[in-house]
């Protein structure tokens, strides 16, 4: 038996050296007022982890805990109003930039390594998700005219499914405008949905060396230049393979080179998916394939909106928000190093649910995570009386 909480044990996973640099060149705990920039990530994890719903689930929740709360790093539970003082006014760039200090270590497990596809490239998967918020209380957040909203433009790495960047704007911005900053890597090839058939963004991703396989939009106007032979007795389900050229002249402007067209036949939705792609070399199931694999950009927000705690936020200003959004993106990236550490083979929801139950229970974590069902704590030995005659 282990004498110190599962929760301790996870936050220990941290490199709070390399956050303690991140703390010195960013100065966030100047004037921190005893609620230094340790325990603010402390206290927002905790909120993820716990699902807490307000500074007060926070306080009391840490203040619940049996014994000290040395083992986290911290001296005594935050205030209610120390947290929502510095939610408000130390830089979310702190956590920003520690997820990616975390994404260097905790993201780079050899499971996650995914073996589908028989290319070199690395691949991205590129959406965005928007969140809601009232307009009313978080009057910053501008989408319509009485709703509010902030989205989250989102490079997910096929490997891990793990965001590779991140770009946080306001509700109104379209997908293709958000993801104009996204880093290039050369050689990648970046999947998304119609919403990027931006043929400016795909020119400035040709011309960095970035492959794109992109659903084309129903109205795409074009003449084909070469139709491809179709694979004889097999994938049956792609329709077309061409190379293409561009007809309307301001397409053809902002993208003058050729594309090639693969049209696959969608069973499970009874449709067909039209993608273009800068790519000439791989099969057309390749490509096929490739936009399929889209969907775990899809399946991350669906996990991040349903078992962290990003719908309804803790505090209203944009810095409070911005918070809590990078440090549920920080606990998702342990969660799911957690799961590739386990031998047991964990669904994340259940291993979110697990250790939302267990926070405070002093047992050892990695024996926990390989064997969750099993007798961690050895039972109290019975005193024998001495038999007397």
């Amino acid at each position: 038996m282990t004498n110190i909480t599962l929760f301790s044990q996870i936050i220990s996973k941290l490199d709070r050296s390399k956050f303690s640099k991140i703390v010195a060149k960013h100065q966030t705990d100047k004037h921190n007022k005893g609620f230094n920039s340790w325990n603010h990530l402390v206290s927002m994890l905790f909120c993820q982890f716990a699902k807490s719903q307000s500074v007060r689930d926070i306080s009391n929740g840490l203040r619940s805990a049996t014994g000290n709360l040395n083992h986290l790093g911290i001296n005594k539970a935050p205030s209610k109003s120390s947290v929502s003082y510095q939610n408000k006014n130390r830089s979310h760039e702190l956590f920003k930039e520690y997820y990616f200090e975390l994404l260097q270590s905790l993201g780079q497990h050899p499971r996650f390594k995914q073996v589908k596809f028989r290319i070199k490239s690395k691949i991205f998967l590129l959406d965005s998700t928007t969140i809601s918020l009232c307009l009313s209380l978080f009057d910053w957040a501008k989408y319509k005219r009485a709703k509010g909203a902030v989205k989250m433009h989102t490079l997910l790495d096929y490997d891990g499914n793990l965001p590779a960047y991140i770009n946080i704007t306001n509700g109104k911005t379209a997908d293709n405008k958000g993801a104009y900053e996204i880093p290039l890597l050369k050689g990648s090839v970046i999947v998304a949905d119609r919403f990027y058939n931006d043929f400016s963004l795909l020119n400035i991703w040709d011309s960095s060396g970035v492959f794109f396989v992109i659903r084309h939009k129903e109205n795409l106007q074009f003449t084909t230049v070469k139709e491809n032979e179709l694979p004889e007795k097999r994938h049956e389900h792609i329709m077309k393979d061409e190379l293409i050229e561009l007809r309307n002249e301001s397409s053809k402007v902002k993208y003058p080179k050729q594309l090639r067209r693969v049209a696959v036949w969608d069973q499970e939705n009874q449709q067909v998916i039209e993608l273009i792609t800068n790519q000439l070399n791989w099969s057309p199931n390749t490509i096929g394939e490739l936009y399929k694999s889209r969907w775990q950009v899809e399946i991350f927000f669906r996990d991040i909106k349903q078992l962290l705690h990003i719908k309804s936020f803790i505090g209203t200003s944009e810095n409070a928000v911005m918070i809590q959004i990078w440090t549920a993106l920080i606990t998702i990236l342990i969660l799911k190093a957690l799961k590739a550490q386990s031998e047991f083979g964990w669904y994340l929801s259940n291993l979110v649910a697990f250790i939302r139950l267990n926070l405070f229970v002093k047992i050892d974590l990695q024996k926990w995570l390989d064997k969750p069902f099993e007798e961690h704590i050895k039972p109290t030995p019975k005193n024998m009386q001495g038999v007397l005659f």
